[in-house]
């Protein structure tokens, strides 16, 4: 008898381990992790860490998120973290300087880039607007490389959100 009890904490034992390496490389994930970074001309350093769900053939909108009127992670697998070194302006709207879960919302003909005070979160299921710290207006557009992956870039101060055709704009000044 306390030979199977040894096996099964054994066994016990190494289930844990296993299970927790697992989690634990994120680049295996259906959605692997990314990261867009730069230093904006103000000297502010910021950066985006996400990852990068796949259309596969599927339709925004209809078949995977966004979906319009709902507020979305803006990535897949943990909410979207934007960090930064220094106070942002969008549109005279002040984003502090810290870090921030970073979610969108898009509408009919527009879309909201939304900081929330709540950035270690999985998901937009935990999400409060309570919690907002800025909300900025974005442009929307469309992209002239479809990128199957969903993509960040910041290109001198302006920080897009591109996937499939689909792209979402903000400035920071």
């Amino acid at each position: 008898m306390k030979r199977l009890s040894t096996l099964f904490l054994a066994s016990m034992a190494s289930l844990f381990v296993l299970t927790a390496c697992a989690q634990a490389d994120k680049s295996k994930r259906p959605s692997p992790p990314a990261t867009a970074s730069a230093t904006l001309a103000s000297g502010a350093s910021i950066s985006i860490n996400y990852s990068q769900p796949a259309l596969k053939g599927r339709t925004m909108g209809k078949d995977i998120e966004p979906m319009e009127g709902k507020v979305w992670r803006a990535g897949a697998n943990e909410a979207t973290v934007f960090e930064t070194s220094k106070d942002l302006n969008f549109g005279g709207q002040t984003l502090p300087a810290g870090k921030f879960g970073l979610f969108l919302l898009v509408e009919k003909e527009e879309a909201q880039f939304i900081f929330n005070k709540t950035w270690n979160q999985w998901g937009s299921g935990a999400y409060k607007s309570a919690d907002d710290v800025l909300r900025v207006k974005a442009k929307v557009g469309t992209s002239a490389e479809a990128m199957d992956r969903l993509t960040y870039q910041i290109k001198g101060n302006t920080i897009s959100l591109t996937w499939g055709n689909a792209q979402w704009s903000i400035a920071a000044q």
